[in-house]
């Protein structure tokens, strides 16, 4: 199926809007779809890592505006999203995507359950980690942030996923806080993957960049926010990619650390 032929998934993602049932998604689903130039500077970005017939894994779909970037740039994708909600959504948004395999799970260190803890005014930043939730009260442009439901979900690991689908070309990581559970199930090195970071949470990143060194001799860069803009535009090492973590001004908030094996790194 070429580019051309894909599904719209911003039609599908505006109809989902309107259902009051996914009210809690609808700025989500509103934000995420339909903007053309952001589409296509997440597609600039992610052909750096992604190229047509490439297995990609997208862990935290969320409501899968990732999952259309690595079909437009002719990926696979097995997206895998935890939340009830958010997985009807994307299941929905993809349905006529034979190439999009939808995961209803979280990803972890170990196959089996993980306690969730659901933000229904903002499912974007519901996540399975105590410690992240606990960062962010009292934190700043973290106060009106309400985790007012908990959930237990079925998990999966990296390592599991690739023994069923096969070995991903890219993994994104966007799991709030829970990135180094999602990296401890995984034992082989991957060409390229990125995990998000936050700034209430530095030292989660770092350990993921710790765990990252375990497995190959990666390079970093990283994307604020949603710039969908690398940094540096080169290929750094993990302890100057540590020492940028640190230095960040809270008002940074989040982003995405990007990491390559030589390799692969352009």
């Amino acid at each position: 199926m070429s580019a051309a032929d894909l599904p719209r998934p911003d039609v599908a993602a505006r109809a989902l809007a309107a259902d009051p049932q996914l009210a809690g998604l609808r700025r989500s689903l509103e934000f995420y779809y339909g903007d053309p130039g952001r589409d296509a500077a997440m597609d600039r970005l992610y052909r750096r890592f992604v190229a047509p017939g490439d297995l990609v894994f997208d862990v935290g779909a969320h409501v899968g505006d990732r999952v259309g970037s690595f079909r437009r740039l002719g990926a696979q994708v097995v997206a895998l999203e935890p939340q009830p909600l958010c997985a009807r959504a994307v299941r929905v948004v993809y349905a006529d995507d034979p190439a999009v395999t939808v995961l209803e799970s979280a990803c972890g260190e170990v196959v089996g359950s993980v306690r969730m803890f659901i933000n229904s005014a903002n499912p974007t930043v519901s996540t399975a980690s105590a410690a992240f939730v606990g960062a962010a009260a009292g934190a700043g442009g973290w106060a009106d942030q309400v985790w007012d439901a908990e959930l237990d979900v079925p998990t999966t690991t990296l390592d599991q996923l690739i023994a069923t689908h096969g070995r991903p070309a890219f993994v994104k990581i966007d799991v709030e806080g829970f990135e180094e559970a999602v990296l401890a199930g995984l034992t082989v090195p991957l060409p390229a993957l990125s995990f998000e970071f936050t700034t209430i949470q530095r030292d989660s990143a770092l350990r993921c960049l710790r765990r990252l060194a375990t497995l190959g001799d990666y390079r970093y860069d990283l994307a604020l926010g949603e710039t969908q803009q690398l940094s540096f535009d080169r290929w750094v090492s993990a302890e100057e990619m540590a020492g940028h973590l640190r230095d960040l001004p809270h008002t940074a908030n989040a982003g995405d650390v990007y990491a390559v094996l030589p390799t692969t790194a352009g």
